[in-house]
């Protein structure tokens, strides 16, 4: 993998009157990795995704996407990122195609629904209204709405949160895939595991400050180096293995 920045974040700040959200962050993210944003609730991480995607100004900082500066180009990082869309919340009698065609509408752009929601593999459900949708139909749906103008990079903010073993593996798999087709994917979890398994690096956010960037490998080999040991065996599986192998791994709805 070519490390060339295609995010780049230096000493970004914001501060909501007296509270400090962010303090002075920096990082860089790869052209074409799967990279972690991780932290506990109020850490930092959404304020800071959110700065990123233009939905938030920050107090200072830098901060460039794709060779675009946030300061002046703003209109231009909208058009290379793609943020999942709520709107799917707010009208949930439309049917998925009937909400492509709306996200469509919003971007300009004019794409088949069949051909964004194969993407996802829910051309089935085109005729579904999104309210009927199980967890994990809604989370690759949502997927699909970043997918729509053809983005460079992605936010994805805590994909599978609540989901099944299942629903959660597939969605990492479509994650890897979008991946592997040439986005990029920025993505924040409380579930270490999944970042383990997705991430080519993560950012470890705490209090406003960056306390830790690295492959997920190297912090674990590090912490091993220092001595650390689990006080549980390690076993060559853990429990979820064992669910998925007892009930597969096909595609589930419900």
């Amino acid at each position: 993998m070519a490390e060339k920045p295609i995010i780049t974040v230096k000493n970004l700040v914001k501060n909501y009157g007296d509270f400090s959200a962010v303090k002075e962050i920096s990082f860089e993210v790869y052209e074409g990795e799967i990279f972690g944003l991780l932290g506990p609730n109020g850490a930092g991480k959404t304020t800071t995704l959110e700065i990123i995607e233009t939905l938030r100004d920050k107090t200072s900082g830098e901060i460039t996407v794709d060779g675009f500066n946030i300061e002046t180009d703003a209109n231009n990082i909208k058009q290379v990122i793609g943020v999942q869309l709520q709107a799917a919340g707010y009208y949930p009698n439309l049917n998925l195609s009937e909400l492509i065609k709306l996200f469509c509408g919003l971007y300009g752009i004019n794409k088949s629904p069949m051909e964004m929601l194969e993407k996802v593999a829910l051309t089935d459900k085109a005729k579904a209204k999104y309210k009927d949708l199980s967890g994990g139909q809604k989370q690759r749906f949502s997927i699909a709405t970043t997918l729509i103008n053809n983005p460079r990079i992605i936010f994805l903010d805590e994909p599978t949160t609540g989901l099944d073993p299942q629903a959660r593996r597939n969605l990492w798999d479509l994650i890897r895939e979008i991946r592997d087709a040439g986005t990029t994917v920025v993505i924040t979890t409380h579930y270490m595991d999944e970042a383990e398994e997705l991430c080519d690096r993560v950012a470890f956010v705490d209090g406003g400050h960056i306390i830790g960037i690295d492959t997920p490998n190297h912090f674990i080999d590090e912490l091993v180096a220092s001595g650390f040991e689990r006080k549980k065996q390690v076993k060559l599986a853990n429990l979820e293995d064992v669910f998925i192998n007892k009930t597969g791994k096909e595609w589930r709805e419900g």
